[in-house]
């Protein structure tokens, strides 16, 4: 499900947008895999027995059904209505399949971000990302972030780009967001303009 282009500003453009990683997918798919074989191998083996086996393998296949839906489906439908967004004003984090959870953090509260992996993590190159704002929740936790050390460089160098939005011109600023999109580290963004304009 594609986020809702309604949501941002109209200055607001999105910098980066991610679901957790391919990982939380894992268990539903084996357990897909597991129900369609368990309904087949019934069927197979009960059918031919007819009368009482008929039943069962009618039995099997609504077990299997509900587990299938219960472990496989929903664990699925969690996985693609949880967002991470990015934009150039805020970290938007949204969850929720039929209700909806959703949290706005503004660059301009976040005070610290940290991320860690375990070593499966580090294998799969996922991990989680924890970001400290000002404001009552105060932390928020991103759980299986992919490419988690990539997302908190991204991460520094917008907020730093917001924070020098303050003390930089819109045209300046225009282009370091640019370079941000773009891929290109703001740290030799910094090294190019003078000390005095990013000490203002």
């Amino acid at each position: 499900m594609a986020f809702p282009e309604d949501v941002l500003t109209s200055d607001e453009h999105v910098v980066a947008h991610l679901h957790p990683h391919w990982k939380a997918l894992i268990r539903p798919v084996v357990v897909l895999v597991l129900a369609v074989a368990a309904v087949v191998a019934g069927f197979v083996l009960l059918l031919p027995a007819g009368g009482a086996g008929t039943v069962l393998g009618y039995v099997i296949a609504a077990v299997a059904l509900v587990l299938a839906v219960w472990l496989g489906v929903w664990p699925y439908l969690v996985w693609r209505t949880t967002h991470y967004l990015f934009t150039n004003e805020r970290v938007l984090l949204q969850k929720g399949v039929f209700s909806r959870d959703r949290r706005d953090i503004p660059l301009g509260r976040i005070n610290d971000h940290s991320m860690n992996q375990k070593f499966l993590e580090r294998l799969l190159g996922c991990g989680t990302l924890t970001i400290e704002s000002a404001g009552e929740r105060g932390q928020s936790v991103l759980a299986d972030i992919p490419g988690v050390e990539r997302v908190q460089t991204m991460l520094y160098e917008i907020v730093e780009a917001n924070h020098d939005k303050h003390s930089l011109g819109d045209d300046e600023m225009r282009e370091i967001m640019a370079d941000v999109t773009e891929g290109k580290p703001l740290r030799e963004q910094t090294k190019q303009r003078p000390m005095r304009e990013r000490t203002k």
